[in-house]
């Protein structure tokens, strides 16, 4: 097994490998507006870090979001042709559970909220509950301006970029995302976490996601209306 992992829907846009016991090789590059340009060469490197071709991997997994449109965009279809070209299964997951997974490979238990950049002064957010079993989603995901999602939710220690750009409206402020127990709460998806958390569920036969990317709203860029072309002589 070798699992290739996309995710461009944070800042970071994130690649990884895993060959269903580690990662075996992960590549990050912290840019909100270039996703096209950071991703082929984030998975050219993380092949040649693990000493790979595109051949020996047997799987690919995307974040399907939310996230901002189209550096979402760039990472389902960059995903879905490289599994297309190789005839590989492609399969989809919730990045926000990646984040609360990569929470929970940290050591953190109990309650968790998970907040991400939205833009427009908003954020993309879910509830979780950890136990030693793993993750489970308990509500969301939505999106909000920070100060109307519920105060038990923003009570909650908070994974993702959310607590570090509005730190008033959130519990979880710290600029590491450490909480008092040292426990550091991850700030942007990890593709090693997003494969590790597939190749859990593949194991136990537990779903994952479709392919449907989760937008939550229209995107910032529309079609220009038909133009209204004179009819008069």
């Amino acid at each position: 097994m070798l699992i290739l992992g996309i995710d461009t829907s944070t800042t970071a846009i994130s690649v990884a490998l895993h060959d269903g016991a580690r990662v075996v090789g992960e590549a990050a590059t912290l840019d909100a507006r270039a996703h096209a340009e950071h991703l082929a060469p984030g998975i050219r490197s993380v092949l040649d870090d693990a000493g790979a071709a595109p051949g020996d991997v047997t799987g690919v997994v995307v974040g399907v979001g939310p996230g901002p449109f189209t550096g979402l965009r760039v990472g389902i279809v960059s995903a879905r042709t490289f599994a297309f070209a190789l005839g590989l299964p492609v399969h989809g997951l919730c990045s926000l559970d990646a984040l609360a997974h990569e929470a929970w490979l940290g050591g953190r238990r109990g309650g968790l909220l998970v907040a991400t950049d939205a833009r427009r002064k908003e954020v993309y957010a879910a509830e979780f509950v950890l136990d030693d079993r793993g993750l489970t989603r308990l509500a969301g995901p939505v999106v909000s301006r920070p100060a109307d999602l519920d105060i038990a939710w923003r009570s909650l220690p908070a994974a993702g970029r959310g607590p570090l750009l509005y730190p008033a409206e959130f519990a979880t402020s710290a600029d590491d995302g450490s909480e008092p127990s040292g426990i550091r709460l991850p700030r942007d998806v990890s593709a090693g976490a997003l494969a590790d958390l597939a190749v859990r569920r593949l194991a136990t036969g537990d779903p994952l996601d479709g392919l449907e990317p989760l937008y939550l709203r229209r995107p910032d860029v529309s079609s220009a209306p038909p133009s209204q072309k004179s009819t008069l002589g």
